[in-house]
C-alpha cells in the first residue's frame, strides 16, 4: 500500500484577496452597518429611529393639509426637514463623501439630487417618503445580510473561549492561544474542545455539528484525534495538544470566512461596472427632461417638467440591483455554510455552476483512510480465528497501520511475553516466536525468501501471508474502508449533470479498478506520485475558451498543488491537512463526498436567483422610466419602483438560504 507522501505546498495558494470594492453600497454596509458587534443593539436603534421618523412624517402630512395657505405653513417645514435629515442622513453623507472622492455618479447621488429637488419644488412628503422607504429597504437588507452572516457565524461560534490545562496536577483555566504543543488539556462533558489533539485518557461522544453540520454524535476513544470547536458530550477527556490554536482547523476557517467577500463573482463585477455607466446616462436624460420640453413645447411649465425629471431620477436608482446581487451570493454562501460547506467567495459559486468533470483523490476522500480486515483465508487445516490470533500476536510490536488493523480485528488482550525473538524484515514483514511456534507474517516476497511452499501468489489488494513452522497457514486481506456515502456521491453528481467522474490514486491498478467499479466512477488513474497528480489534472482541464470546468476534491498535504491547479479546488475540512484546507476554494466540513453535488446545486440555485433579480429589476425600471417621462407616474410610484424592486429582490435573494 503506498502511503501519501508529504510535499509541503501551502505556498500554492495564489488567489487574489485584494480586489477593489466599488459599490457605494458595500462600503456603506461594511463601514456603517458593522452588525458583527451587537447587531441586536443597532437593530433596535434603527427601529426606534424609524418610529420617530414615522411620527414626524404623519404630523407633517396633517400640518400640510391643515395649515396650507395659512401664515403657519412654515410649520410643515419644521416637521418635514428633521424627518428628512433623520431618514436620509446616511445617504446624504455617503453622497457627499463620494463626491469629495471624485466618485460622483452612484445611487446615493441620484437620491440626493432627486429629494433636494423635490424639497425645492415644495414636494416635502415625497422627498421624505423616498428617504424613509429607502431606510426601510436598508433595514430589510441588513436583516437579510445578518441572517446569512449568522449562518456563517454559527460555524464560527465554535471558536473555543478557554482551555483547562493540567500543570503538575493542578487545573488552570487559560486562553487557548497560550497553550503549547504537548500540553495536556482536560475537557469536561458539555465543554468545547479548545485545541486539536489526541485523546490520552477517557472515551466519549462528541458533537461535531458546529464544524460539520452532521447531527449524529461521533464516538471517540483513546488514540483518536479530536478537533477544536467540537463539543464533548459524555465522558471526561484528557487530550494531548497536537497543534497550536492559530494552526487548528477552526482558526484557519475563521480566517477564510472573514476573507470570503473579497473574491467577487463576475456578475457582481458586471453590476458595479453597469452602475458606473448607467448613473450618468440617467442624470443627463433627467436634465434633458427638465430643460428641453419647457423650451420646445408651447404651454409646458418648468415646474411640471422638473418634477418629472426628479421622478425619473428616483425611479432609475439602481438600488435593487446593487443590493440584491451581493445579497444573493451572500445568501448562497450562508446557505452552504448551514450544510457544512464553506465557500470562500462568490466567484467560486459561479465557477461551480459550470463544472462538468469531478476528480477525486482516493484515500481519505472516497475512502476513510482507515485499514480494516476484509477477508481471512486459511490453508492446511488452520481455522480463521487461529490465523487472526497468530497474526495479531506476531504484529504486537509493529506500529504499521496494517498491523494495527489486524490487532483491532482480533480485539482480545493477550500476554505479550508469549512473543519472543521478534524481528522486522525490512520491506518484507515480521518473523517471531509465538509460544514455541516460529511464525512469519508478511508479503509474498517473504514467503519466497524463506522458501515456503504456497500456490497463492497474486492476491488483489493489501495482503498479509502467514506461515507457521515453515508451513503455509493462509492469508489476511486488508482494505481501506469506503466512506458510507461514496457511492451515493457519484450517483448524485450524475443526477446534477456532471459528465465525467475520475479517481486519482497512488494505490496499485487492482485496488483502483475494484474501487472505481464499486462506486461507478467513469475512469481512474493509479500508481501516481503526488507531482504526477498535477499533470493528470492538467490533461483533464479544458482548453481556454471552452465550457465545462474541472473540480478536484482531496484531503492530504500532497493534494494541495492539485487543489490549487483545478478550476475549483475542494478540501475535506474535518480531517484534511491544513495545506489542503488553506489552498482549497471550498471546504467540506463533514468530510462527506456527497456534499460535492449539494455544493453544485446551491451554486446553480444562487445563480438562477441572481439573474432573476437582474432581469426583474431592469424590466420594472424600464417600464416606470417610460411612465415617468409621459407624466403618468408620480413621485409615489417612483418610490415603489425603487424601494419595491429592492425589497422584492431582497426577499428573492433570501430564498437561497432555504
Amino acid at each position: 500500500m503506498q502511503h501519501k507522501t508529504h510535499s509541503e505546498s501551502s505556498s500554492c495558494c495564489s488567489h487574489d484577496h485584494h480586489e477593489n470594492h466599488h459599490h457605494a453600497h458595500e462600503h456603506n454596509h461594511d463601514d456603517n452597518h458593522n452588525h458583527d458587534h451587537g447587531g441586536e443593539f443597532i437593530f433596535k436603534n434603527e427601529i426606534y429611529s424609524l418610529i420617530m421618523i414615522g411620527i414626524l412624517y404623519i404630523s407633517g402630512i396633517v400640518f400640510e393639509q391643515q395649515l396650507h395657505n395659512t401664515p403657519y405653513a412654515i410649520g410643515e417645514y419644521l416637521v418635514f426637514i428633521p424627518a428628512y435629515l433623520l431618514s436620509g442622513w446616511s445617504v446624504l453623507k455617503t453622497a457627499g463623501r463620494n463626491i469629495l472622492r471624485g466618485r460622483i455618479f452612484d445611487e446615493t447621488f441620484l437620491m440626493t439630487i432627486a429629494t433636494l429637488g423635490a424639497l425645492a419644488i415644495h414636494k416635502l412628503p415625497e422627498a421624505v417618503g423616498v428617504m424613509l422607504f429607502y431606510k426601510i429597504g436598508e433595514l430589510f437588507q441588513d436583516i437579510a445580510i445578518n441572517r446569512s452572516r449568522n449562518s456563517i457565524k454559527a460555524l464560527l461560534e465554535v471558536r473555543p473561549d478557554y482551555a483547562n490545562i493540567e500543570i503538575g496536577g493542578e487545573v488552570n483555566k487559560v486562553s487557548p492561544e497560550i497553550v503549547k504543543i504537548g500540553d495536556i488539556v482536560i475537557v469536561k462533558p458539555g465543554e468545547k474542545i479548545p485545541l486539536d489533539g489526541e485523546i490520552i485518557t477517557g472515551n466519549s461522544q462528541i458533537d461535531t455539528s458546529a464544524l460539520t453540520g452532521e447531527s449524529v454524535p461521533q464516538t471517540v476513544r483513546v488514540g483518536d484525534t479530536v478537533l477544536a470547536g467540537t463539543i464533548n458530550q459524555v465522558g471526561l477527556l484528557k487530550i494531548k495538544v497536537t497543534k497550536l490554536f492559530n494552526e487548528s482547523s477552526i482558526a484557519k476557517i475563521l480566517d477564510l470566512v472573514q476573507n470570503a467577500r473579497s473574491k467577487k463573482a463576475e456578475t457582481e463585477k458586471f453590476i458595479t461596472k453597469f452602475a458606473r455607466y448607467y448613473t450618468p446616462i440617467v442624470v443627463f436624460i433627467s436634465l434633458a427632461v427638465a430643460i428641453l420640453p419647457p423650451l420646445l413645447i408651447p404651454g409646458a411649465t418648468s415646474s411640471e417638467w422638473v418634477y418629472r425629471a426628479l421622478i425619473l431620477l428616483v425611479i432609475s436608482c439602481p438600488c435593487g440591483l446593487v443590493i440584491s446581487i451581493p445579497l444573493g451570493y451572500f445568501g448562497g454562501i450562508g446557505g452552504a455554510a448551514k450544510r457544512g460547506i464553506l465557500i470562500k467567495g462568490s466567484m467560486f459559486l459561479d465557477t461551480l455552476t459550470t463544472v462538468k468533470t469531478v476528480v477525486f483523490d482516493k484515500t481519505g476522500t472516497l475512502t476513510k483512510g482507515v485499514f480494516k480486515v476484509v477477508e481471512i483465508v486459511p490453508f492446511n487445516g488452520y481455522s480463521e480465528p487461529e490465523i487472526l490470533e497468530l497474526a495479531a500476536k506476531v504484529e504486537a510490536h509493529s506500529h504499521h497501520p496494517i498491523a494495527q488493523s489486524i490487532r483491532e480485528e482480533y480485539g482480545d488482550t493477550f500476554d505479550i511475553s508469549e512473543v519472543t525473538d521478534y524481528a522486522e524484515i525490512a520491506g518484507h514483514g515480521i518473523k517471531a516466536k509465538v509460544g514455541n511456534k516460529v511464525v512469519l507474517a508478511g508479503s509474498d516476497r517473504l514467503l519466497h525468501q524463506e522458501q515456503i511452499n504456497h500456490d497463492t501468489c497474486n492476491v488483489e489488494g493489501t495482503v498479509v501471508h502467514l506461515a507457521v513452522d515453515k508451513i503455509y497457514a493462509g492469508y489476511i486481506i486488508i482494505a481501506d474502508e469506503l466512506k458510507p456515502d461514496a457511492r451515493a456521491a457519484i450517483q448524485a453528481l450524475k443526477k446534477v449533470g456532471v459528465e465525467k467522474t475520475v479517481m486519482l490514486t497512488g494505490d496499485n491498478q487492482a485496488i483502483a479498478a475494484r474501487i472505481s467499479q464499486q462506486l461507478g466512477i467513469d475512469s481512474y488513474i493509479a500508481e501516481l506520485l503526488p507531482e504526477e497528480k498535477v499533470s493528470a489534472i492538467e490533461k483533464l482541464l479544458s482548453p481556454k475558451g471552452q465550457d465545462g470546468k474541472v473540480a478536484f476534491i482531496g484531503d492530504g498535504i500532497n493534494d494541495a498543488p492539485v487543489i490549487a491547479r483545478a478550476d475549483v479546488g475542494m478540501a475535506m475540512g474535518g480531517l484534511g491537512s491544513d495545506a489542503a484546507i488553506e489552498t482549497a476554494d471550498i471546504v467540506i466540513m463533514t468530510d462527506a463526498p456527497s456534499k460535492v453535488a449539494t455544493a453544485i446545486q446551491i451554486a446553480r440555485k444562487t445563480r438562477t436567483i441572481v439573474w432573476q433579480n437582474i432581469s426583474f429589476a431592469l424590466a420594472i425600471k424600464t417600464a416606470f422610466i417610460g411612465l415617468g417621462i409621459l407624466g403618468v407616474a408620480t413621485m409615489w410610484e417612483a418610490v415603489f419602483a425603487d424601494v419595491g424592486v429592492a425589497l422584492l429582490a431582497i426577499f428573492n435573494a433570501t430564498r437561497v438560504m432555504k
